[in-house]
């Protein structure tokens, strides 16, 4: 199910999808199958100092002579900025409500980020998506709940079968792992890696709701990858909300019915400090 609500009510029932506006196109998860994460895994300091950055304004054409020229990303040749800045805006811009907050959010905690990059990397990316949002979880389910980079790698090839070349395949692998790790979702190298869950801190978790609330998407606003990911479903949830000012969750059978606080996404992050 795809599910959206109308940030100009004060109090929706956000299970029921319903338009933003009369007019006004929803943004969506990506849900084609592409090969960025081969050039770009999480990119922490590269998303923040995007943000820091970025001006919207800016012809997506001149941004990457603008970050070279102004050193975003310190001493990284053009080349490379050449793909990191179309990369980053593919995350991020593809949001406009979203990168607006971000690019003011400057006492952003470490944590914080952590899973911010993390969820508009599966935003952004179908197979980051699936592996962190359907294939770890059910893994960390396992008695023995451990991955190797094989196992990785027989998960790409049966998902995605007879797409790409074996060493496609393998750099596939290695990349997930790679953000995994970054994202504090898989243990770092050596292999077997454990399957720990990130610290998701209360203003990530509104800002997520927040922002889903505002887009299409696959599943509801308790039931999807991006909670799915971080260990948030079923009473866990409901748990973390209690703590959670911005948004709040009361169930009632199978219904479950959000009241917000704020009207939309810029609104809630006026609240912040």
């Amino acid at each position: 199910m795809s599910a959206h609500v109308d940030p100009s009510r004060a109090a929706p029932t956000s299970e029921t999808p319903s338009r933003v506006g009369h007019d006004r196109v929803l943004q969506a998860e990506e849900t084609r199958v592409h090969t960025r994460i081969q050039r770009l895994a999480l990119g922490l300091e590269e998303s923040r100092a995007y943000w820091a950055n970025v001006d919207p304004e800016v012809p997506s054409a001149e941004r990457s002579l603008a970050a070279f020229t102004g050193r975003w990303f310190g001493a990284k040749s053009l080349d490379r900025i050449r793909v990191l800045v179309p990369y980053l805006a593919a995350r991020y811009d593809a949001f406009p409500n979203a990168l607006a907050v971000l690019r003011r959010w400057r006492a952003m905690a470490p944590d914080t980020r952590r899973v911010l990059c993390h969820w508009h990397l599966q935003l952004s990316d179908p197979m980051y998506r699936r592996f962190t949002g359907e294939f770890l979880p059910a893994r960390r389910e396992a008695l023995n709940a451990s991955l190797d980079r094989d196992v990785v790698l027989r998960w790409v090839r049966t998902t995605f079968p007879d797409r790409w070349g074996e060493s496609t395949l393998a750099q596939f692998a290695g990349k997930l792992l790679s953000a995994g790790a970054e994202a504090e979702l898989v243990s770092p190298a050596p292999d077997p890696r454990k399957l720990p869950l990130p610290r998701v801190t209360d203003e990530a978790l509104a800002y997520l709701l927040y922002l889903l609330r505002e887009i299409r998407f696959e599943g509801s606003l308790t039931d999807n990858p991006y909670l799915h990911s971080v260990g948030l479903t079923g009473t866990f949830l409901d748990h973390r909300l209690r703590n959670v000012g911005a948004v709040q969750l009361r169930r009632v059978g199978n219904v479950s019915d959000f009241t917000w606080a704020h009207a939309d996404l810029a609104r809630w992050a006026e609240t912040l400090s």
